[in-house]
């Protein structure tokens, strides 16, 4: 069982090139890489995209499952829970955050690139961001999973 996590910027550009590039890609895991397990965080359009795409490949691939990595919310119940695996087939929050505070983000990327065997990024050097004394998460992950030597797919 093989695991592919998704990184991206919150905004990105949505066409049908993109759309078709990222299927081709994820589904070429799903059958010469044997990637079962997808990783999905929040707060990005790539990860909503990405999550669409894998869905509809579940119809066709029914053995894959989608993982929801919290970034917040340590401790769910279970009205919580059972929402989230409403749309996904299980959720976890990595233990690495407990405490992180306003590193959460950056510490759940990096916990879904570890656990990870291939890193899909959504990632433009010239992504611009709403605030110049804020560093681009998507490059921060890309540059951990980098020197992690992880296999790097970026869109």
């Amino acid at each position: 069982m093989k695991y592919c996590c998704f990184v991206g910027h919150r905004k990105i550009e949505i066409s049908e090139k993109l759309i078709k590039k990222v299927t081709a890609l994820i589904e070429s895991l799903i059958q010469n890489k044997a990637v079962s397990t997808f990783l999905f965080g929040s707060r990005s359009e790539f990860d909503d995209l990405c999550y669409k795409i894998v869905s509809k490949l579940k119809e066709k691939y029914p053995y894959i499952k989608r993982i929801f990595v919290r970034g917040e919310y340590e401790y769910i119940n279970n009205q919580y829970k059972n929402y989230l695996l409403e749309s996904y087939e299980d959720t976890f929050y990595p233990a690495k955050i407990h405490g992180a505070g306003r590193l959460s983000y950056v510490l759940r990327n990096q916990a879904m690139i570890d656990a990870s065997d291939f890193c899909i990024f959504y990632y433009r050097k010239d992504y611009k961001l709403i605030s110049t004394t804020i560093k681009s998460g998507t490059m921060t992950a890309f540059n951990y999973a980098q020197k992690k030597k992880k296999q790097i797919f970026i869109i």
